[in-house]
């Protein structure tokens, strides 16, 4: 796709990776309290990931976005959507996802950021459903699907990217369709939710 959507929000900016990003990305991805629920990266490891990334808003002109501040920070993470690893026993689909520098956390911007993000899969994509998922325990994370108006799914999975034996291995799935987002939409004219967490 020659044209990748850029998103705004009232507080932030949704864009294609720069270079730029790639310090700060290798330095949230080193930071304990981020990947408290994720495998560790190394740093060249971020930059693989952030390259896998940008090559895939590249492809579909939508995906993990990077995430800027303006006024703020020129990059605070990621959010986004993008399609589903083959290996996951839901795929195919699409999942929306977001990881954020703990300076950034308890200000609204994960969820701010994802309800754009889900408008942009439903309103301009044309997705039927958007899956999330992450490990049990990640209450956070967890907290911010349901703001989004997402429903988990009773079943746990084993995530297959980690290893058997890790405490990381079991995951919980949420999902939101077209028809329940429409219906739970109760943000501003932006879109975006009145009560960001």
């Amino acid at each position: 796709m020659s044209l990748s959507i850029e998103v705004e929000t009232p507080r932030l900016v949704l864009r294609q990776w720069l270079a730029a990003d790639r310090q700060p990305f290798a330095a949230l991805n080193g930071d304990p309290s981020v990947t408290e629920y994720l495998l560790p990266l190394t740093a060249s490891e971020s930059d693989a990931l952030a390259d896998r990334l940008a090559a895939g808003i590249d492809e579909h002109g939508w995906g993990f976005w990077a995430v800027e501040a303006p006024g703020v920070a020129p990059f605070i993470g990621f959010v986004g959507i993008k399609p589903l690893p083959p290996t996951l026993p839901f795929a195919p689909g699409v999942e929306i996802g977001w990881r954020l520098a703990r300076p950034h956390w308890g200000k609204g911007y994960a969820s701010e950021a994802a309800w754009a993000a889900l408008k942009v899969g439903f309103e301009q994509v044309g997705l039927n459903e958007i899956v999330a998922f992450t490990v049990t325990g990640n209450q956070r994370s967890r907290a911010v699907m349901e703001r989004l108006g997402m429903k988990a799914d009773p079943a746990r999975f084993d995530h297959p990217a980690v290893p058997v034996g890790s405490p990381l291995r079991e995951h919980v799935l949420y999902r939101i369709g077209r028809q329940g987002w429409r219906g739970q939409k109760n943000g501003d004219a932006d879109g975006t939710p009145v009560a960001a967490a």
